[in-house]
């Protein structure tokens, strides 16, 4: 049997990673179990244990990988600046509080995918989350910094940040909690905090 490369094995563990950042922000860690896990990375379930200890272990690294992704991407719209569709913050709670984002097969972001799972878990799958949710806010406060130029403290701007976050959080999690069994009530819930998200 031909060796595994150096470059194989990171390959591997990156592709063990996304899968498991895609099934647990869809599933929630507990309902994955790890022969599904590594058939959904193209990879045989004994070879998990060369890359990780426990399942806890990748819910850490996984936790962080989605934030990472979720985190660039806000950046990238934040960069861009005032666009036709509006300031930054307002494409932000579009896109967040959107029917897509609700229905993304994967469970989308991971402040809202991975809550219940962060408040279960071990202090090491919540450290991975609060660093995460600690990159959303930074990125908020300093975007309300921005718009408001002048017009607010560092410390409201931060204030601002985790009332913006936590309403998307709560809005996207009540969507998605109630959304096969009354999908009326599910819409209502994204357009009423969509209108309201940045009072």
């Amino acid at each position: 049997m031909p060796r595994i490369t150096r470059e194989d094995k990171a390959r591997n563990r990156k592709n063990i990673v996304e899968a498991a950042g895609r099934m647990f922000r869809s599933q929630g860690v507990d309902a994955v179990g790890i022969a599904e896990l590594m058939k959904e990375a193209g990879l045989t379930h004994g070879g998990f244990y060369n890359h990780f200890a426990s399942k806890g272990d990748l819910a850490v690294e996984a936790c962080g990988a989605s934030f990472q992704a979720s985190l660039g991407s806000l950046e990238q719209l934040l960069e861009e600046g005032a666009g036709l569709a509006g300031p930054p913050l307002k494409r932000v709670v579009d896109d967040y509080l959107s029917a897509a984002h609700r229905d993304a097969s994967d469970g989308g972001c991971p402040s809202a995918s991975l809550v219940i799972d962060a408040g279960r878990h071990s202090d090491t799958v919540q450290r991975a989350y609060a660093t995460g949710v600690e990159g959303y806010l930074a990125g908020f406060a300093e975007e309300f910094t921005r718009e408001h130029e002048g017009e607010i403290t560092s410390q409201e701007a931060r204030e601002r940040a985790v009332l913006l976050l936590s309403r998307l959080v709560g809005a996207m999690t009540l969507a998605r909690a109630v959304s096969h069994a009354q999908p009326e009530l599910s819409d209502e819930i994204l357009r009423t905090c969509r209108v309201h998200a940045l009072d």
